[in-house]
């Protein structure tokens, strides 16, 4: 086997220290760390990069401190619409799903529409009908019930204005605070294969069926084995104008870049020429990984077979 490391993200923005409990502080990186050993253990136990990212993303999904699956935040209808992708960099298969209601975690249905569905990407009812058919396990509306995020969204729900993720001031700091509520995975498997996953409750009061970037292929995740594995965090609107994660991937195949290389043209200039915020974790097929943001800070960790470890919230 060869070298094998795991990347996750639990997203990113204005995260300052300063508007952190040391108990809150605490709770994200048990959440970060937890969610990595889930993963990591998959390609220790010799398992692919598809399932090891899907394993760490579920983990986050269940965590209420993350905006993705259970701590999915509050349209402007009152309800969780979730977004999910995965893809794998071997066979570029890849799998998507977008505005799904009470799926418990959307990256398995995302996994689900990649293995056996013929199509790479289904929204709304269409999708949920397809995750009652394949088993996908869901949880009724009180699951996805947080006071924190009722609370958040009630600010702002009789107005135009949306919330990029949670934040614990008043309506006039909700307004300027910007945190972009994702998580995700990538992965380098111990047979040089990568994968990557991404997962997000999207806007608090988001209308119109908004969709980001996380389940668009090539926007917000991306996988090819000849380059890398990407999932981003940040302004999807932005990064889907930037078509940011395979710009990645063709910084590395056309100019020859590394994988840092790459990912910090894109992040630290590409996307600020945009004023698009927010960052992106990555591996490739060597079992390198990067973990690059242009924001006060990026939930993240990362583990590889060498016994490196990293785990850290702020931009220091």
């Amino acid at each position: 086997m060869q070298p094998y490391s795991l990347v996750i993200h639990g997203g990113a923005g204005t995260i300052l220290k300063e508007d952190m409990t040391p108990e809150l502080e605490k709770a994200y990186m048990e959440g970060l760390d937890e969610a990595l050993r889930a993963g990591f253990a998959v390609l220790e136990e010799g398992g692919t990069a598809t399932n090891a990212v899907k394993a760490a993303v579920v983990v986050l999904e269940d965590n209420l401190l993350f905006n993705a699956g259970r701590g999915s935040v509050f349209t402007k209808k009152g309800v969780q619409e979730m977004d999910a992708a995965i893809m794998d960099g071997k066979s570029l298969a890849a799998g998507s799903v977008a505005g799904v209601r009470n799926v418990r975690n959307p990256i398995e249905l995302a996994a689900e529409v990649m293995t056996n569905s013929n199509h790479v990407f289904l929204s709304g009812k269409g999708a949920n009908d397809f995750a009652i058919k394949q088993g996908v396990k869901l949880e009724p509306d009180e699951y996805f019930f947080s006071q924190f995020r009722y609370d958040q969204w009630k600010q702002i729900r009789d107005s135009d204005n949306y919330s990029l993720d949670h934040t614990h001031q008043g309506l006039e700091e909700l307004m300027k605070d910007k945190k972009f509520g994702t998580v995700g995975a990538v992965a380098c498997d111990g047979f040089g294969n990568i994968a990557a996953a991404t997962s997000t409750g999207g806007m608090t009061n988001k209308k119109y069926g908004r969709i980001g970037d996380s389940p668009l292929i090539g926007a917000g995740t991306y996988a090819n084995n000849n380059t890398c594995a990407i999932s981003c965090t940040g302004h999807g609107e932005i990064f889907i104008r930037a078509v940011a994660a395979y710009d990645v991937s063709c910084l590395m195949e056309y100019k020859g870049l590394s994988l840092q290389e790459a990912m910090e043209e894109v992040v630290k200039h590409k996307l600020v020429d945009l004023q698009g915020e927010g960052g992106m974790i990555g591996v490739d097929a060597d079992g390198n990984t990067a973990m690059v943001f242009n924001s006060a800070g990026m939930y993240r960790a990362m583990k590889h077979s060498n016994g490196a470890y990293a785990i850290g919230i702020y931009n220091s």
